[in-house]
């Protein structure tokens, strides 16, 4: 058996860095600290969180007023922020940078009366909290190709797209090229809008897909951006499946293949490929292990003031 690592995996700076401002909090207020939405979506940081006394919570109405409260990473609307000033909480924001680039681009179009496009799933947090930026009357999300074509906004008006981040260029594209077809004078972003994470992690994938038998996905149920990379390796032909830990895996899978990728989603800890491997290994005692360098182990994102 040979092993394939993704040249890219593990914690995106976005999420490293929201692990890290939860941390500190609890090192420097002492539990319990609460958090708005999970705080990134894996299962195993949630539940060791929640183990050592961090409370996340869907409504601040169950947050004691004076506390301390983090934003999570994929953001949270202005009416959420208003919120807080009510309760007088003590805000801890540990929104991804990236995505706070996409508010200030919303703001700005929306300022501009311009109509805004959001691609991206109707309930994922991002994208709800990215709506809050935009005026109701200007605001278009899209799921899909055919929701481009019940778009009604006039012809002569301004209009532009911004997407959820984690989505990728390719995921988006079917729907950008739609989009400009319809309104020609679209205002698009540039790719470097697009969270670099999600796009060379599937990138890596379609580099996996040429080389192997199997793609295994190591990420949780609720994470976008796995079950994109999942999506991505089964769109280039290869059986790809998703695992949220290592004990998940039916060995049974692996009979008649020699060659096995394993990539994981930008909120998965390093440990669970290492279980995952250690697991392949114990069965396959000759495996041997093939892995790259990563393109984004130098990025980092500067830590809030906590």
């Amino acid at each position: 058996m040979e092993i394939y690592l993704a040249r890219t995996q593990g914690f995106c700076a976005g999420v490293k860095c929201a692990i890290e401002i939860v941390e500190r909090a609890l090192k420097k207020y002492g539990k319990p600290i609460y958090v708005y939405h999970e705080i990134v979506h894996n299962t195993f940081i949630i539940d060791d969180f929640k183990r050592r006394g961090v409370i996340f919570i869907e409504n601040l109405e169950d947050v004691p007023e004076g506390s301390h409260i983090i934003f999570s990473a994929h953001g949270v609307s202005p009416s959420v922020s208003k919120q807080t000033e009510s309760k007088s909480l003590k805000v801890i924001d540990a929104t991804c940078p990236l995505v706070k680039k996409v508010h200030n681009q919303a703001i700005r179009f929306s300022n501009n009366n311009t109509h805004v496009i959001l691609i991206g799933h109707k309930k994922h947090q991002e994208v709800v909290g990215t709506s809050g930026y935009i005026q109701k009357d200007l605001l278009h999300i899209v799921e899909d190709e055919a929701d481009v074509e019940k778009l009604d906004i006039d012809k002569h008006a301004d209009v532009a797209y911004l997407t959820q981040t984690t989505l990728s260029v390719d995921d988006v594209k079917a729907i950008t090229d739609k989009l400009k077809n319809k309104f020609p004078q679209c205002i698009s972003i540039s790719q470097s809008d697009i969270c670099y994470a999600t796009q060379i992690r599937q990138d890596a994938v379609k580099e996996l897909a040429r080389m192997v038998d199997i793609i295994i996905v190591c990420g949780s149920p609720s994470s976008s951006n796995s079950n994109r990379l999942r999506e991505t390796g089964e769109r280039f032909g290869v059986l790809s499946i998703i695992i949220d830990r290592a004990d998940e895996l039916d060995m049974r899978i692996l009979e008649g293949k020699t060659k096995v990728g394993i990539t994981s989603g930008a909120s998965v800890p390093s440990f669970i490929v290492e279980e995952l491997i250690e697991k392949i290994c114990a069965q396959y005692p000759q495996t041997e292990i093939h892995s790259l360098e990563s393109l984004e182990k130098s990025i980092n994102f500067p830590l809030p003031k906590i």
